[in-house]
């Protein structure tokens, strides 16, 4: 997958709180979620993200609860992958389970800029920073990761699989 999109920069600890807050978690629609995504840390997020940009981020985004909402939101905003320096375990569990590229770059992290135009290749991993030229390399997703990004998500991995072994 190759996706070209626009950074939207966030700090370190960026919990699942501020990525769709609770009050928001009395319904599962996933675009009900989106619409309010980032939108404690960042309420202008929905307005300025297009399909196709990336979320960056420092150390331990995806912190706190475990609920897969905050991951749902993030992809049905839009978002084609989210850039980070280090990522919750549950967090990113739970966003390649729905399909979403996780790429864990510190340096990428770093040097990115706030409305950067990026070209990402999840499986050459590389992130190339159109604005600035730089470029940065990342250990691609294999095995099941990347099957899992692949098909969107966990659900339709499994649809695909059954539906495999019953034309077989």
């Amino acid at each position: 997958m190759q996706a070209t999109g626009k950074a939207h920069k966030y700090g370190d600890h960026v919990d699942t709180d501020a990525i769709v807050a609770a009050r928001y978690l009395t319904t599962s629609d996933p675009d009900v979620l989106a619409a309010h995504c980032m939108q404690d840390v960042d309420p202008d997020f929905v307005k300025r993200v297009a399909r196709g940009d990336f979320i960056v981020a420092g150390r331990n985004f995806g912190c706190g609860s475990s609920r897969e909402h905050a991951p749902l939101a993030i992809k049905t905003a839009g978002v084609s992958g989210v850039i980070a320096a280090s990522f919750a375990r549950i967090f990113y569990r739970n966003a390649l389970n729905i399909g979403l590229p996780i790429i864990e770059s510190p340096e990428a992290a770093e040097r990115i800029s706030a409305g950067d135009e990026l070209r990402v290749d999840i499986e050459a991993g590389t992130i190339e920073d159109l604005t600035t030229g730089e470029r940065f390399a990342f250990a691609p997703l294999g095995g099941i990761a990347a099957e899992l990004v692949e098909a969107g998500g966990l659900v339709p991995l499994v649809q695909r699989r059954l539906a495999e072994r019953a034309d077989a």
